[in-house]
Formats: structure tokens, C-alpha cells, sequence
């Protein structure tokens, strides 16, 4: 099943990605397990922000909060892989829970969509979801 979002969002995340060629970018997402309708950037606070992202843990808890009481609902979250491509690592796999969270990532000026699953075919956490992009309107 492809999950739809704006190609609003997907030049977005990808307009992002490309002015942070040395550091991964990282941002929340949001809608329902059908469309992806919001992208949040957040800062990326890892250690090594060059290898691997950790989204802000005053983003993600602001997120959670308004979440709670009826704002926009988090579905997953997109990250930039600056000199890799847009496959989960086993980095990504570690820290995946298998919950059904959609990760994009953006990787050579393109943005792929994964869902975090138990026994997935792609370092045995993800499987591919296609992205539907379209024009917003």
C-alpha cells in the first residue's frame, strides 16, 4: 500500500537534506497511516551527528504533548543519509522499534519511505513502502 504525502513536503525534506551535506538532517511527520500531511524539522542532537541522527527530545515530547490533545498525529519520522543512499543502516535497524513508524529517508537528491516491522526484508526491521507525491490542492 503506498502512503501519499505532498510533494511539497518531499522537496522539503529533500531542499533540507541538500543544505546539510556534512550533518544527517532529522524531523518528525505527521498524518495518518494512510497520507503523510506535515513534516516538523528538528535538530539533530547525536553525538556524531555526521553518522546518525537522534531527533530533539523537546521536539519529540512537544509533539507527543499537543498530539494528546488533538493536534496532528506523529506517523513517523524522515532522516538524510549526506554520503549514503536512501536504505535504512543497520544503525537505523538498531534503533527502529518494530511499530509501524514510517522512516524516509533522503539520500542522492531522492526520498524513500520504509515502515518499521518485526522480521522486515531490509536489515531485518524495514520494508519498502512506496510514496505517492503529490501536488497539495
Amino acid at each position: 500500500m503506498a502512503v501519499t504525502i505532498a510533494s511539497e513536503l518531499v522537496r522539503q525534506i529533500l531542499t533540507e537534506a541538500a543544505a546539510s551535506p556534512q550533518v544527517e538532517i532529522c524531523g518528525l511527520l505527521f498524518g495518518d497511516a494512510q497520507a503523510i500531511t506535515a513534516a516538523l524539522p528538528c535538530r539533530n542532537v547525536a553525538a556524531d551527528p555526521a553518522r546518525w541522527f537522534e531527533i530533539d527530545p523537546a521536539a519529540l515530547v512537544a509533539a507527543h504533548r499537543a498530539a494528546r490533545t488533538g493536534g496532528p498525529q506523529i506517523v513517523g519520522h524522515y532522516h538524510s543519509h549526506p554520503t549514503g543512499v536512501a536504505v535504512p543502516s543497520p544503525r537505523d535497524a538498531e534503533s527502529a522499534m518494530a511499530d509501524g513508524a514510517l522512516w524516509l529517508i533522503a539520500a542522492g537528491g531522492v526520498v524513500r519511505g520504509w515502515r518499521a516491522v518485526a522480521d522486515g526484508p531490509v536489515e531485518g526491521r524495514f520494508e519498502r513502502v512506496a510514496l505517492d507525491a503529490r501536488p497539495i490542492g
